[in-house]
């Protein structure tokens, strides 16, 4: 960790002098997309991933779905050149990269090919590149598990039976029900905050840093004083593997008693630092451990199922950070199976209304904003500040 000053230097020069446009990173796909299927530099495979490495090496807070988006959007755009396709085709090609990525890089395929055409949302989606995508994501699935590589199994336990006898008859949780509209309110906010605080970092250090190469260190050095305050590591890179017995992960969310009450805001501020910096990752997994930790408090307060929530916030502070509640809905099934699908289309759907406007994701569509509903939040939230 006391590294990691350096190894965001390293990063810096290493786009620099190589990287380019590079270094724009998923907004450069998406842009490439949504303008004229244009090219994708076939050096940001390989940059984004020895980059991303170093980034979880030395204790970065980031993910691992840029890194996969990318290098799927960078390989796509190779095939491009070389089958000489029509710029209609290209833009399909690097959906279906990014599908392929995304798909692979969690274990849900299906997930990856909605959230390929779901991000990149201009009032349409595009419905012709969903086979392309789809079966993108199945073979690079496929490729994964044929390396013998795993994915991270989470589990919903068993529900009590129906409290009241009004849910008994319909066959649905009205009080759990409500519980779950109210969190998602939570989960949308710690959405918009997380979104809001990397683009701030990013501001404030553009505008306060002369030299451009001393954003990364000043970044890393944050990390370790942090760190040192908080006093425990359980915040550092993926937080997907316990350091040492009792560590707050992403698994342990799912238990009661596996998170602090503030674990999500900790994660929060630690990723934001890291991305918002200049490392290269991607913010999904912090994503998923901010929504699971925040789920388990929040089922505390509510005296609702620690797994249940913690499974809701793990998708749905997602789909309000990405804008894609459908795809976010889709990967709960995938996850934790279909039994929860009606509270995980309410957690996501909410999440997204109660997200603001921006999103991690710079070059989406304005589609966001459609609804009265989150003209109103957005308004507010650009009066509180």
């Amino acid at each position: 960790m006391f590294l990691l000053p350096l190894a965001g230097l390293a990063i810096y020069f290493i786009y620099q002098w190589i990287g380019k446009s590079a270094e724009k990173g998923n907004s450069l796909i998406l842009e490439q997309i949504q303008e004229d299927g244009g090219v994708v530099p076939a050096r940001m495979a390989p940059l984004i991933l020895i980059t991303t490495l170093m980034t979880h090496v030395f204790g970065g807070s980031a993910g691992r779905e840029g890194t996969a988006v990318q290098m799927g959007g960078s390989i796509a755009s190779m095939f491009n050149g070389l089958f000489k396709l029509k710029a209609e085709d290209r833009k399909v090609m690097l959906i279906a990269g990014i599908a392929a990525g995304f798909g692979a890089v969690f274990g849900t395929p299906l997930t990856g090919a909605v959230f390929a055409l779901e991000v990149l949302t201009k009032g349409r989606i595009r419905y012709n590149a969903f086979l392309p995508g789809l079966f993108a994501a199945l073979l690079a699935d496929a490729t994964v598990d044929a390396w013998t590589v795993s994915h991270q199994h989470y589990r919903i336990d068993e529900l009590p039976l129906y409290a009241d006898e009004f849910s008994r008859m319909l066959h649905f949780d009205f009080p759990l029900a409500l519980k779950v509209m109210l969190a998602a309110v939570a989960f949308g906010l710690a959405s918009y905050l997380f979104t809001r605080l990397i683009n701030e970092i990013k501001g404030l250090s553009n505008r306060v840093f002369k030299h451009k190469w001393m954003i990364p260190v000043v970044g890393g050095l944050v990390i370790i004083a942090l760190t040192q305050f908080v006093g425990k590591p359980d915040y550092l890179s993926l937080g997907v593997d316990p350091e040492y017995p009792g560590a707050v992960t992403l698994q342990s969310a799912f238990h009661l008693g596996g998170s602090d009450s503030w674990s999500w805001l900790w994660k929060t501020v630690y990723t934001a630092v890291t991305v918002g910096t200049g490392f290269k990752g991607g913010e999904v997994t912090p994503l998923f451990y901010i929504g699971a930790t925040l789920g388990n408090t929040l089922s505390g307060m509510m005296n609702a199922p620690v797994s249940l929530f913690a499974a809701l916030g793990f998708i749905a502070v997602f789909a309000g950070a990405t804008n894609t509640p459908l795809a976010c809905t889709i990967m709960g099934a995938e996850l934790f199976g279909a039994e929860h699908l009606v509270f995980f289309a309410l957690a996501c759907f909410i999440a997204y209304l109660c997200s603001g406007y921006i999103g991690i994701y710079g070059p989406q569509a304005s589609a966001k904003g459609s609804t009265y509903l989150r003209r109103k939040l957005s308004r507010y939230f650009t009066s509180q500040n």
